[in-house]
């Protein structure tokens, strides 16, 4: 990976687009498809001690000031046993996720092509999104709208090349090799084991993924539930323990949601981070809830949402500048799924 993989799989999903046949095209046995997905959020916080570093995690670092999420666009094609994705943001969302870069790279979320000589095993080159954490980048796919600490301080996304193997029935495994964590190429940095595998019952409402990262200096075990009890009632569990040079942070969180109609819904999470051994720098274990409704009108959602969280120690301020271990927040979004 001396050159970054990205470039390849920009230039392959480039290939497929002015070479494969047009969707419409039905005579060819060659499967071939298109699909865009495109979307739109911003939102306004308030914290209650008008500080916006009273804010820890992901996406959300403002305070009484509205800001614009994220403008994503999104294109998979699919020509045959080949596939690309080509994933593009633009705001201060997308910017975070690929923190290490700069300029132009900073807008690709994910670039990658694929390649399945079977039903049964498909090979991946490039940049893609995590396979750790429960929560995701894109909001429209979170029922909170805010991030948990496990999400924020665990990697955001993968640059390498990865297997994907169907086991038979509901279970599969993942396999591959990537640049060190959050890196379009680390050049002579050590490269990175990622594996997953994943299980379900036969109709779904259980299923469970056991994720790993590992690497110099760094490994990280998580186990993920999610679990369907009634057509209106969900939970999911995500815990997940990572070491950093010898020390250790984890986070355990569970997600209850509750639709009361096809219009209108309620999340609860609750997330117990710690980071006593300061691994991350943090030096305290904070214990998180985060209540949010979703809102919905067709392709709109709104997410009113508030937070409190709770440090054994003292890592956020009180209006009055003064060290405090709890911290609240309000906070508005809106999203706009095309």
């Amino acid at each position: 990976m001396k050159k970054s993989i990205l470039s390849l799989s920009l230039i392959l999903v480039a290939f497929l687009g002015v070479n494969a046949q047009n969707d419409s095209t039905k005579s060819s046995a060659v499967a071939n498809s298109t699909t865009f997905t495109t979307y739109v959020d911003g939102y306004y916080r308030a914290d209650f001690a008008g500080l916006k570093d009273n804010n820890k995690t992901s996406f959300t670092n403002s305070t009484n000031a509205f800001q614009l999420g994220m403008a994503s666009f999104k294109v998979d094609k699919t020509y045959g046993k080949l596939a690309a994705t080509l994933d593009l943001g633009f705001g201060k969302r997308a910017e975070e996720f690929s923190y290490n870069d700069k300029g132009l790279a900073t807008v690709v979320k994910q670039g990658y092509v694929s390649f399945a000589p079977t039903s049964n095993i498909k090979f991946t080159v490039g940049k893609w999104a995590t396979h750790i954490g429960y929560e995701l980048l894109d909001a429209y796919s979170n029922r909170n709208y805010s991030m948990s600490y496990g999400f924020s301080y665990g990697p955001f996304f993968h640059t390498g090349v990865r297997a994907d193997i169907g086991l038979g029935g509901k279970s599969a495994m993942m396999i591959g090799v990537a640049e060190p964590t959050d890196f379009i190429n680390a050049k002579v940095e050590p490269k990175m084991i990622i594996a997953q595998f994943s299980t379900a019952t036969s109709d779904d409402k259980l299923k469970a993924f056991l994720n790993y990262q590992g690497g110099k200096d760094k490994t990280q075990f998580e186990v993920i539930l999610n679990t369907v009890i009634t057509n209106e009632f969900g939970f999911n569990y995500d815990g997940s323990i990572c070491s950093l040079m010898g020390t250790n942070w984890s986070s355990n969180a569970v997600y209850f949601n509750y639709d009361l109609s096809p219009k209108f819904g309620l999340a609860v999470r609750s997330e117990y981070f710690n980071d006593s051994e300061s691994a991350l720098g943090l030096g305290t274990s904070v214990f998180q809830n985060t209540l949010s409704a979703n809102l919905k009108f067709n392709k709109f959602t709104i997410i009113p949402e508030i937070r409190f969280d709770d440090a054994t120690n003292s890592p956020f301020l009180t209006k009055a500048q003064a060290a405090t271990g709890t911290a609240g927040s309000f906070l508005i979004a809106a999203v706009y799924k095309f």
